[in-house]
């Protein structure tokens, strides 16, 4: 049913717990990234065929074991997982700034916004939607922060570059402002 290379890359996806990038996978298993990857494929294929309870994300050139989305009420209920507050405008502010210019200090998200982040941007990491990205070379060596795997798990894509296009907003922007004028 599964090739050894498919037990393989299940266990370590499976004991990871966290996304695993391809080149790590195929050091493991001592295997060619294009047989990784096709045996990731296969894999996949596979667990949707058994009607499976768990799917392989893929994140940039990295992969995770994670449950399928009609279990996430279950799985809460039997690990006693608070229920995630949902961010505030505010918060989406600053995911989006740093999203979009990242690494970026705290500064620069203040500089932007006009107004103290610091406890937006903390509680972000708390969050695990961001992460510190090490320090600036500058007077005082501010932190850098930038957007993580779990920040593209929770807004559903696989890279940055999925992310809209900023002219594209700003021209729905402009439609939204010229409809609600006339």
């Amino acid at each position: 049913m599964f090739s050894e290379k498919e037990k393989q890359i299940f266990a370590i996806l499976f004991a990871a717990g966290e996304p695993v990038s391809d080149d790590r996978i195929a050091s493991a298993v001592v295997a060619d990234i294009p047989v990784v990857l096709n045996s990731i494929d296969s894999l996949e294929k596979k667990l949707c065929e058994m009607d499976f309870p768990v799917r392989i994300l893929k994140l940039n050139n990295s992969y995770q074991l994670a449950t399928c989305k009609e279990y996430a009420e279950t799985i809460k209920t039997a690990v006693s997982v608070k229920k995630n507050t949902p961010l505030s405008q505010a918060a989406m502010e600053v995911l989006a700034i740093i999203a979009y210019n990242q690494p970026v200090t705290k500064s620069y998200i203040e500089q932007i916004r006009g107004v103290d982040s610091s406890s937006i941007v903390n509680s972000l990491v708390e969050k695990d939607l961001i992460e510190e990205h090490g320090r600036l070379e500058i007077p005082g060596r501010p932190i850098a922060y930038k957007t993580n795997d779990n920040f593209l798990i929770s807004f559903g894509m696989e890279t940055l570059e999925e992310l809209p296009k900023v002219s594209s907003l700003q021209e729905n922007e402009q439609l939204k402002f010229e409809s609600d004028n006339t």
